[in-house]
């Protein structure tokens, strides 16, 4: 009895955990770091945006101001490019290479950029699936026979949609910061050395995706160890 409280597959849990974790502090510093260099063009991050925009030939994305720390998104639906306090109104490189990534998001959408569409439609079943896949897969184990195996199956099926939903998110994001750092270059709104800075920003930014995506994939796993006898009609 004493072995059944100790289930090795936590360990996957915990793995995950650390990575994200890990993804997650680095980010915050190499923010952190790059948001006290000022840009030489003085430009804020919402004059950076509107700039990027513009450039694109989009005028009909607003940008605006949102609260917290790096909570900056693109909203396709509201055509709204919401910046974070840490980035509206700052001056730093740091603030200039998050603003032209969410640009980067808005180019995507106007260009109908495939990856951008898959994931969009993926928002609702993800949400779903992350919702309610525990509770079917639990409902499942406590039921026998054929029945045991649809509430499981289903579970895990929704789970893996939001795991795919976290893959589909990698090359958005990916591409996006690309975006950001060409149209940075391309422009002369930053200097070289700015922009290097911005890499190292945007890059640090794309491992916490990284890591969420690896986390997913772990959990999803230790649902195929933890059911495996289950899923199989016996």
């Amino acid at each position: 009895m004493l072995f059944y409280y100790y289930d090795w597959t936590y360990m996957l849990v915990v793995i995950g955990a650390v990575i994200c974790l890990a993804a997650s502090a680095r980010v915050n510093r190499v923010f952190a770091r790059y948001s006290t260099v000022r840009s030489h063009s003085g430009m804020t991050g919402r004059e950076a945006a509107e700039q990027i925009l513009h450039r694109n030939g989009i005028y009909d994305v607003q940008v605006i101001h949102i609260p917290g720390n790096l909570t900056d998104h693109y909203n396709p639906r509201k055509k709204t490019l919401g910046l974070s306090d840490t980035v509206y109104n700052s001056t730093s490189v740091a603030a200039i290479g998050v603003a032209a990534h969410e640009c980067g998001h808005a180019v995507q959408h106007a260009a109908g950029y495939a990856p951008l569409s898959i994931r969009g439609a993926l928002v609702p079943v993800a949400n779903i699936g992350s919702f309610a896949a525990w509770p079917l897969i639990i409902v499942g184990l406590f039921m026998n026979g054929q029945t045991a195996a649809l509430f499981i199956n289903l579970g895990i099926l929704l789970f893996s949609a939001a795991v795919l939903f976290q893959l589909v998110t990698l090359p958005v994001e990916f591409n996006a910061s690309g975006r950001a750092v060409k149209v940075l270059e391309s422009s002369g709104m930053l200097y070289p050395d700015e922009v290097s800075s911005v890499k190292k920003v945007l890059g640090a930014a794309a491992l916490t995706y990284v890591a969420s995506a690896a986390a997913m994939i772990l959990q999803l796993l230790r649902l195929l160890i933890l059911t495996g006898g289950r899923r199989r009609n016996d």
